[in-house]
């Protein structure tokens, strides 16, 4: 069952004002709805029904399990004995709506000398979440923040025109993203903090601030 609280951190995350992420169904969250179902061309009673719903979760409409899935990926990797305190979100710096494989990702890291892929996860345009660098290897992601990290990338984080930073997380994306970041703080509880590249480099990667995002209040 979807509580108001997924409602108001989904709605945050597509841009609208629930007001506080506080699982109350208050007259913002009531209005947010509104003005989601507006701009989708649903009835705009304000209530969160199963329609509404299917268009604020479009992965977990397609997928139920979508959640247990992204779960599952993560079980299947060998938990790390290093410890893990913090998950740093990256783009893979690529045009908007180009899908690009983790082959391609790790050959572009093999290249630079790495000797692997530089992220640990990488989410696709579709919300499907890849894995990539063992977790209990140290990343290649952010210069001087490998060590007790995990890196996580969703595809994207660059314009059409191939240079401009934009936050092109697709809806898909943006739910696998806090399904994946819940798994793992679930596997590793002593993550305290989920934070951006950007946060400790000078670059617009991931394209977006973590820390106005609904995934900063995760740990």
């Amino acid at each position: 069952m979807t509580t108001p609280l997924q409602v108001q951190e989904r709605l945050i995350a597509l841009g609208y004002k629930p007001g506080p992420a506080d699982g109350i169904d208050g007259p913002k969250t009531r209005e947010a709805v509104k003005a989601f179902q507006r701009d989708k061309g649903v009835t705009a009673d304000g209530i969160a029904g199963p329609v509404t719903l299917a268009l604020l979760f479009p992965i977990a409409a397609a997928n139920p399990n979508a959640a247990s899935i992204a779960s599952a990926v993560i079980l299947k990797q060998p938990k790390a004995t290093r410890k893990i305190t913090e998950i740093i979100v990256h783009c893979t710096a690529t045009p908007e709506g180009r899908e690009v494989s983790v082959d391609t990702i790790r050959s572009w890291h093999l290249a630079k000398g790495w000797k692997d892929i530089g992220y640990h996860y990488v989410v696709g345009l579709d919300g499907t979440v890849r894995p990539g660098r063992p977790e209990a290897q140290i990343g290649s992601h952010v210069a001087g923040h490998n060590s007790g990290t995990i890196g996580i990338v969703y595809v994207g984080g660059v314009a059409a025109d191939g240079k401009t930073p934009k936050d092109t997380r697709t809806p898909a994306q943006t739910a696998a993203l806090l399904d994946l970041a819940k798994a793992l703080i679930a596997k590793y509880p002593a993550i305290k903090k989920v934070t951006g590249h950007n946060q400790y480099a000078a670059k617009a990667c991931p394209s977006f601030d973590v820390r106005k995002d609904p995934l900063s209040s995760l740990a």
